[in-house]
């Protein structure tokens, strides 16, 4: 389904340019287990092959079980002084 894949993308990068504007640099993007196994299913099926995803919209991938559906940007330098992270929802 290309369309969900593109829509996960878009997501990624709308909240990188976000964390840009507010003066952030976003350096990683943290998905829930679900959310990593509906996006490594989205990728593979475009491209076919059983792959690893290891980085969106040039971002590097981290997975942490607990987020389940949802994904972060971050900026990882500074969070958890500053709010620098936007969550988006990945699996509907």
């Amino acid at each position: 389904m290309r369309g969900e894949l593109i829509r996960i993308l878009s997501s990624v990068e709308e909240k990188a340019n976000e964390l840009k504007l507010e003066g952030y640099e976003p350096d990683v993007v943290i998905v829930g287990r679900e959310a990593y196994e509906f996006i490594r299913a989205q990728v593979n099926e475009e491209f076919g092959g059983n792959e690893e995803v290891v980085e969106l919209s040039g971002l590097p991938v981290r997975v942490v079980d607990e987020f389940g559906k949802d994904a972060l940007v971050v900026d990882s330098r500074v969070l958890g002084y500053e709010n620098a992270a936007r969550r988006f929802r990945v699996v509907t």
